[in-house]
């Protein structure tokens, strides 16, 4: 009972024991099949390596389905490799030269896909050991006979023997957090109509504490692995945009309680109409949980919720433009003069009427937002195996190679972090490949596969695993050595412990430490190579003096390319994000408010300074998680780098708001003179910060003091919308609501610079500070 806390404790849901219980099976079963019923060396050892790769080295999420997919397409990748290893294995600067070209694209590969990326290590498995073992051409046929066999077993064993649950890290968080914050908009929607109970207050606040933990865990699960957790196919590409979704829906909830509805003690049409909003986004969230708990599900009730959710919101908008601006007088009386000063005070308190529509259409359009992914995500699982095959997509979402494309387009920089590394590890490999055969080692192999465990982003970090490799080997060597004597040269024995050299071996890393797991795997190796051949213990200090050289290697080349890691690579990830992103909010305003080519649509596209903006986004992303995954001090504190890196998605969403806000152009008269300065004298503020802000990023010096609002704004906008007040009505156009929700999109984007430089609660630091027409 105490091992079994202890592992689930160091492994949770028991994925490395999964890995080393299959492999403790398949390789001595293969090896034994090949080396004593078959009789090839060559089948022996691509078999029990073939296993390695297929079943410790990878470990593939997602329902059984898209795993077996994965694990073949592997082994046919691994079939390729294997081939283009035997037949570039001499001369010397051809293996060198293939080394560096083959780790190059499985690397970069790595980039547009977490399946790719997860792969990796088996791929790169794949070329060496045939590269590094030159050998004639009929080797090639008992090679992929090994590699089959492994492949073969190894979708059996993960099929079989005791197949992983599905294994989504965001699927469950994502439906947690949707579940999570329609509660609370039920609860504080109960609470504002309840006449202040105080059972309900209690209810909401708990509410509230329940929402934010959820959020915080879906982002933490997005943060734990390694790489971003999404492949290319379209649930997964669908669900990893929930993370960035849902934490701003959260801050947009926070902002709607403090200036919502139950801000003012009269509430109105617009009010009534705010609270059914709510009502709607609660069932929205509702049947998004309950879809994204299931695969394939039904998306017919989330999408009919989202129809009531529309409908609720063009009730806001109604509801608005049937609002008398509050103290219209007609100005007759007080001549011209009068009227021009009662038209612009009419105009302000317009602007200020405005600020609980646009909280529940912000809120409506963040939940709509994370709605259409989640029903997308369940129409893509609902495809039929033709339609897949076709590659017949659902929305206007790419394909996956046009996916692909754009991601890998995206690394392309010498910025990129993942371009970096991938040219880092290229390096290395190809100089273990060139150091082996030049040195003629035994077993050199181990120096190209000691260079890839050991090599990281930076010079520091390669160093201290180096000495981690270095020291768990030679533990490996005493403990192998020990083994040896008590077993003497018995085979049966040695058959016998193998496998559990092979379950320790596997465990080990995960569960215990990284010299752990290298001590281990000696061991199994000093037991493998004496069941070949019995040499003793001496097969040890072999991989000790190839692991030397290989950490050299890996060493040197940390040394010599971007040896400083991920901190400064983030600083300027960060820098270019806020540069790509202001950029990308101008364009959608000019979009909104520019004006109309001959066709009648936007002169301005904001398609393009999107695609940047995204791309920035994700390699801010990689060198965030590389950044996480080095050891060392890290100079700014953590909550702080977070909450920069959080600000990025903030300023993003919130222009896809604004693009989302100005695609109806009905009520648009086309180039808006007036509108567009008032808002450029605010563009150009937050253009100044954030580029301000980039400055500052990139030569490491403070951050920059958030900007206070700027108290000309409100009658600027006054003035913009002044010419659309219908002077009978006493009403407003549709233009002018637009006009007025685009300046508060950018008031919250001007919020974020206080949630980035002071991170205590996203978005909520202004909480205690009103609007800019009060601030």
């Amino acid at each position: 009972m105490r091992v079994a806390t202890w592992l689930s404790r160091h492994d949770p849901g028991y994925s490395a024991l999964r890995r080393a219980g299959r492999a403790a099976i398949a390789v001595p079963a293969l090896f034994l099949l090949g080396s004593r019923v078959i009789g090839s060396p060559d089948v022996a050892l691509f078999g029990a390596f073939g296993s390695f790769a297929m079943l410790m080295f990878v470990d593939f999420g997602g329902p059984l389905r898209e795993r077996v997919q994965a694990q073949a397409a592997l082994a046919v990748s691994g079939a390729v490799l294997i081939c283009l290893g035997t037949l570039t294995a001499e001369p010397v600067w051809l293996s060198a030269v293939g080394m560096a070209v083959v780790a190059f694209v499985i690397l970069f590969a790595g980039s547009v896909s977490s399946v790719l990326a997860s792969a990796g290590t088996a791929l790169l498995l794949a070329f060496i050991l045939p590269v590094m073992l030159p050998a004639p051409i009929a080797a090639l046929g008992p090679r992929l006979l090994g590699w089959g066999l492994a492949s073969v077993v190894g979708i059996v064993a993960i099929t079989v023997l005791w197949p992983s649950p599905a294994r989504e890290p965001l699927r469950a968080p994502a439906a947690q957090a949707c579940r999570a914050l329609g509660q609370r908009l039920r609860a504080e929607t109960a609470y504002l109509l309840g006449g202040a109970d105080p059972a309900l207050l209690e209810a909401r606040d708990r509410t509230v504490i329940e929402g934010d933990a959820a959020v915080a865990a879906l982002h933490s699960a997005f943060l734990t692995t390694p790489y971003r957790p999404t492949g290319l196919s379209t649930p997964a590409r669908t669900v990893v945009r929930l993370v960035d979704e849902l934490n701003w829906l959260n801050a947009v909830i926070h902002q709607f309680d403090r200036f919502g509805p139950g801000a003012t003690s009269a509430p109105g049409r617009i009010h009534e109409a705010a609270w059914t909003v709510k009502r709607a986004a609660a069932d929205v969230l509702d049947e998004g949980a309950m879809l994204l708990a299931q695969h394939g599900g039904d998306p017919g009730p989330l999408q009919e919720a989202m129809r009531r959710l529309a409908q609720a919101r063009e009730a806001v908008e109604e509801a608005t433009l049937r609002e008398p601006v509050a103290g219209r007088t007609g100005g007759d009386a007080a001549g011209p003069s009068g009227s021009a000063l009662a038209g612009e005070r009419e105009a302000e308190d317009f602007v200020r009427a405005l600020d609980p529509g646009f909280r529940a259409q912000e809120l409506g359009y963040a939940v709509a937002t994370v709605a259409a992914n989640i029903a997308l995500t369940a129409h893509a699982e609902r495809r039929t195996w033709w339609q897949r095959l076709l590659g017949r997509q659902p929305g206007d979402l790419a394909g996956p190679v046009a996916a692909a494309a754009e991601r890998a387009a995206g690394y392309v920089g010498w910025n990129s972090v993942w371009l970096r590394n991938s040219i880092r590890g290229a390096i290395g490999l190809s100089a273990a490949v060139l150091l082996a055969k030049l040195t003629g080692v035994e077993h050199s192999f181990w120096v190209v596969l000691g260079t890839l465990s050991v090599l990281r982003s930076n010079a520091l970090s390669t160093g201290q695993t180096v000495v981690r490799g270095v020291l768990g080997t030679v533990a490996g060597v005493i403990l192998g050595a020990a083994a040896l004597f008590v077993i003497g040269d018995n085979p049966i024995v040695l058959w016998i412990v193998l496998p559990i050299a092979i379950l320790i071996a596997g465990v080990a890393p995960a569960a215990v430490s990284f010299a752990a797991g290298q001590a281990a795997f000696t061991v199994v190796l000093v037991l493998l190579f004496n069941i070949i051949a019995p040499t003793g213990w001496t097969v040890g200090l072999i991989r000790i003096e190839d692991i030397l050289l290989g950490g050299a290697v890996s060493l040197v080349v940390g040394l010599l390319f971007w040896p400083r890691g991920a901190a400064a690579s983030l600083r300027k990830a960060l820098a270019v994000a806020y540069v790509d992103g202001v950029e990308y909010l101008r364009a959608v305003v000019d979009h909104g408010l520019g004006p109309l080519d001959q066709d009648g649509r936007p002169a301005v596209d904001a398609r393009a300074p999107s695609l940047r903006a995204a791309a920035a986004s994700r390699r801010l992303d990689d060198a965030f998680r590389t950044y996480l995954a080095e050891r060392g001090t890290k100079r700014r504190p953590l909550a702080e780098v977070s909450a920069s890196v959080t600000g990025v998605a903030g300023m993003r969403l919130a222009s896809d708001a604004i693009l989302e806000l100005w695609r109806e152009r009905g009520a648009v008269r086309g180039d808006d003179t007036a509108a567009r300065q008032s808002l450029d004298a605010s563009l150009r503020r937050l253009d100044d910060w954030y580029r301000g802000l980039a400055a500052r990023l990139v030569a490491g010096d403070p951050l920059p003091e958030p900007a206070a609002a700027d108290p000309a704004a409100p009658e600027r906008l006054a003035d913009a919308v002044l010419d659309d007040l219908d002077g009978e009505k006493g009403t407003a156009s549709a233009t002018a609501v637009r006009i007025v929700w685009t300046a508060d999109y950018l008031e919250v984007v001007r919020r974020l610079e206080r949630a980035i430089v002071t991170p205590v609660g996203v978005l909520r630091d202004d909480s205690s500070r009103s609007l800019p027409r009060s601030e």
